[in-house]
């Protein structure tokens, strides 16, 4: 035979188990027990960090590989990419000198000279 009154009990240990897995302490009403310092993480794709990423190491090799050809053989080299047509013509036009590259390129370049001093 079974005692209700055993069963009741095992039911109150059984939440105040399940309340412990949970991270719940035995807290009185008003205060900051473990409950209140338990943080859920925040699941956020970082698609946006990403994004900025590629965008910042793409212009950081263009402006590295400007300033180690130079300017006049970074400028020939593109022209002649273009100059093949079709999907290389896109590359092409990716890969000119706009004023972020040329501006990472003198970072580079300043950097570089003041290194040697």
């Amino acid at each position: 035979m079974s005692d209700p009154n055993m069963d009741d009990f095992y039911k109150r240990v059984g939440r105040i188990e399940q309340a412990h897995a949970l991270g719940y302490g035995f807290e009185a009403p008003d205060t900051l027990g473990r409950s209140f310092y338990r943080r859920l993480p925040v699941r956020r794709r970082p698609v946006f960090r990403i994004g900025i990423f590629l965008f910042c190491f793409c212009f950081g090799m263009k402006g590295a590989i400007h300033y180690h050809m130079g300017a006049d053989s970074f400028d020939r080299r593109v022209a002649d990419i273009e100059a093949r047509g079709g999907f290389d013509a896109v590359q092409g036009f990716l890969m000119r000198a706009d004023p972020v590259t040329v501006l990472i390129s003198d970072g580079i370049s300043l950097i570089v000279e003041r290194s040697r001093v």
